[in-house]
């Protein structure tokens, strides 16, 4: 079974960076794609980018040119580092086994996700 570990998360201000990372098992570094997908308040879980073992990326349009995804399989882990956070971006952030295009999630089961929250 896939595991997530998600970690990183914080209070930030409009403007400020914040890296997350997530440590993922073994089993998940073999699937074509790894990702970030986040759930605000009141709102449906929604993806915001995967990293194919290509290198391959995408991103959803609200975070083009804001959001890098980088992986390391030798290190098991899949990174998001997030600039010029917006308060919109405020959600938590899982990390999914994902395929795109469309972006999609894969796993069947979530990490506990870790919390970004972007002040005005």
């Amino acid at each position: 079974q896939v595991q997530f570990v998600e970690s990183g998360g914080g209070l930030v201000q409009s403007g400020d960076s914040r890296r997350i990372s997530c440590s993922v098992s073994e089993l998940a570094l073999n699937y074509y794609g790894l990702g970030w997908f986040r759930q605000a308040p009141g709102k449906e879980r929604e993806g915001v980018s995967c990293i194919r073992n290509s290198g391959g990326t995408y991103y959803v349009d609200s975070v083009k040119g804001r959001f890098t995804v980088s992986r390391d399989n030798a290190k098991g882990t899949v990174d998001l580092q997030m600039n010029d956070l917006k308060p919109e971006d405020t959600a938590t952030y899982y990390c999914a086994v994902c395929d795109f295009p469309p972006l999609m999630a894969l796993n069947d089961h979530w990490g506990q996700g870790t919390q970004v929250t972007v002040s005005a």
